[in-house]
This record gives structure tokens, C-alpha cells and sequence, in this order.
């Protein structure tokens, strides 16, 4: 299959708002050894494009540095984690039976090449992502879901979002009959944490705001909790024996308020900070209970098979808020950023 020399792309020079995006031509990469190329279909949105782009995840010797997903980040950059697409050439010492395949890549950097691997690092944030006609992934991280039910722009939202949910699922250990509970409800990995949590039989407690409560519910949540409320009181109210586990991306106040709800042995799973990084609780509500809390980055390989056997499968169901052009991509972030929508928001190259 020929592919174009160049490609439209769109990519970072420098941290900022929305303003850096800019639209580029530039040359179609080459796969390397071990590498494949992959014509973009679908590539979706994440909180961690924002947060790159803004250089808003501190460094630990700085909480405050402008800094990419794991430190510097090297400009110009092309941003982008959620690839679904086709492969359309593969490098040296890769199967050509790839070619022409429906894929979804893990966009992970690893640290190692073991099963339980940690990420530590992104595509669209360590190397070049897919707000692009053209991305290359190792081969070892594209996954074959030709015969997948769902669409390419369903596919595209499942890396990141349902790949961080599956991850912290699987680090709380989350098991049939428990009773858990789902922040920032509404969003990609709300919404993902709640579809495989009531697929795994628990009873989803979910925190949204009053307009979208009823799409939370239609993703499968048992009972909405209103955030704008007295969150601690509606849990009592909801769960009286206490909570499981909290699969929390909002973390700040959330975490102290919530605590002594734990039941015994319970575990408060931490992914995100959209309530604020600075977080104070009464670590007596922890060791006295034996309750643990858990950070959680996204997912291990065998986290993002067990996720692709569910795409194959059409087990879960995405919803894709909104599908942007590629040239529309700041536009498409600050539709992000507001938050007043439910579910994934897209970009198709």
C-alpha cells in the first residue's frame, strides 16, 4: 500500500492554552525495527492532552514545574494517546500479516517488558501521537481488532480511559457483590469505570452533577450522588455498611470526606486530581481499618489485553460525545475542558 511523503499533523512548539496547537505538514515517520505504521481513523481525547500541553504535572523535586506526563517533554511534539487506525506498513522484524489490520495501540511506554509492566511513559506525550494522519507504535503494542463490533471511533476511546479504569479495577481488586464507588462519573474514565464495574456484578455508587445524572445512570450507575451536595451524607444515605472500594479521579476533599466510610479492609483507588493534588486525611481512618490507598496509572499489558478481549467481544459500549475534524483539534480541547460533556470526544484525521 503506497502512504504520502507528508502528512497534516497538529503539535505543541511549547506548554500553553489551546493557542499552541498548531497545524503542521510533515513527513510520514518510517517504521523502525520492530515498529509498524499505522493510518490514524480515530483518535481520542484526554484530560492528559490537556494537562501535557499545560505542562501541569509538576516533577517530584517541584510540584509547581511545568513538566509532560514524566518530565521535559521534547518540542515540537504531536500530541495524542488513543489511537484506532489500520496498519498500513511494518518495519523490519515484524510479521506482515499486520498489514492492512484494524488496530487499536496501547499508547503505554513501559518499563520493562514483563506482563505486569508499569507505564512510564505516553504516546502524544514521550513520543509522538496520533493528532495525525500517520503514527508508528512497536508491534508489540498494536492489537488486532478487525472483527470488533464497535466502531473506530468507539475503539479510539478505550486506551487511556478504559485502559486507566481497568487498571484501577484490577489494582482495588474489585470482586462480584462489593459495593463501589465512581468519581467524576460523567467523564471517559467515569463513565468506563462503570461499565466494567457493573459487569463484574458490584453495586456503582457514581458522583456527578444534576444534568447529567441520567446518562450516568444509563451507563449502568445504581445510584447518583449529587457533587454539588453533601457527598458524605448521600453515601451513608446510599451505603450504610459502608463502601468497598472508591475508584476516584477526583481525589482533593473527596479523599478526607470520604475515608472513614470505608468498610474494613477497604480500598480507595486514586487515578486522577481534578479536585486538587493536596490531600489531607486522618490516618487513623487507615491503619485502624486496614484500609490501603492505591495510586493507579493507567494499565499493565495484561490490563490492556483483558481490555481488548472485551472490545473483540463488544462487551463494553463507549459513548462518543463528539467526533472533531483534525484541524478543529484546539476547538475539540476546549470542548474538553469545559466538561459539559458526557462521555469521549474524538478527532478524525
Amino acid at each position: 500500500m503506497d502512504t504520502p511523503e507528508t502528512m497534516r499533523a497538529v503539535r505543541i512548539a511549547g506548554h500553553g492554552g489551546p493557542e499552541v496547537l498548531e497545524r503542521a505538514e510533515v513527513a510520514v515517520p518510517a517504521p523502525q525495527a520492530g515498529e509498524v505504521l499505522v493510518r490514524v481513523a480515530a483518535v481520542a481525547l484526554n484530560n492528559t492532552d490537556l494537562w501535557t500541553r499545560e505542562g501541569a504535572y509538576g516533577r517530584p523535586d517541584d510540584p509547581k514545574a511545568l513538566s509532560g506526563w514524566r518530565g521535559p517533554i521534547g518540542f515540537p511534539r504531536i500530541q495524542g494517546a488513543d489511537v484506532a487506525g489500520r496498519v498500513v506498513a511494518v518495519g523490519p522484524d515484524v510479521d506482515g500479516g499486520l498489514a492492512g489490520r484494524r488496530v487499536v495501540v496501547d499508547p503505554a511506554i513501559y518499563d520493562t517488558e514483563g506482563p505486569d509492566a508499569n507505564p512510564v511513559g505516553l504516546m502524544g506525550s514521550e513520543r509522538d501521537g496520533g493528532y495525525a494522519e500517520y503514527v508508528t507504535a512497536p508491534a508489540a503494542r498494536v492489537h488486532d481488532v478487525t472483527d470488533s463490533p464497535l466502531t473506530d471511533d468507539q475503539l479510539a476511546t478505550l486506551p487511556t480511559a478504559y485502559g486507566t479504569a481497568l487498571g484501577m479495577i484490577e489494582r482495588g481488586r474489585l470482586r462480584e457483590g462489593e459495593t463501589v464507588l465512581v468519581s467524576g462519573a460523567s467523564g471517559g474514565v467515569g463513565i468506563a469505570l462503570i461499565q466494567i464495574a457493573r459487569a463484574r456484578g458490584a453495586r456503582v455508587l457514581a458522583i456527578s452533577s444534576g444534568s447529567k445524572t441520567d446518562a450516568v445512570r444509563e451507563a449502568g450507575a445504581h445510584e447518583v450522588l449529587d457533587r454539588a451536595r453533601d457527598i458524605a451524607g448521600q453515601l451513608r444515605a446510599a451505603a450504610p455498611d459502608g463502601i468497598d472500594v472508591a475508584l476516584d479521579v477526583v481525589a482533593g476533599e473527596l479523599v478526607g470526606d470520604g475515608l472513614p466510610l470505608l468498610r474494613e479492609g477497604g480500598r480507595w483507588v486514586v487515578a486522577g486530581a481534578l479536585g486538587g493534588y493536596d490531600v489531607a486525611f486522618d490516618v487513623r481512618r487507615l491503619y485502624l481499618h486496614n484500609a490501603q490507598v492505591i495510586g493507579s496509572a493507567m494499565h499493565t499489558p495484561t490490563h490492556f489485553a483483558l481490555l481488548m478481549d472485551l472490545a473483540r467481544r463488544g462487551e463494553i459500549q463507549p459513548v462518543v460525545a463528539a467526533a472533531y475534524p483534525l484541524d478543529r483539534a484546539a476547538e475539540a480541547q476546549e470542548e474538553l475542558a469545559r466538561r459539559a460533556h458526557v462521555g469521549k470526544i474524538v478527532l478524525r484525521p
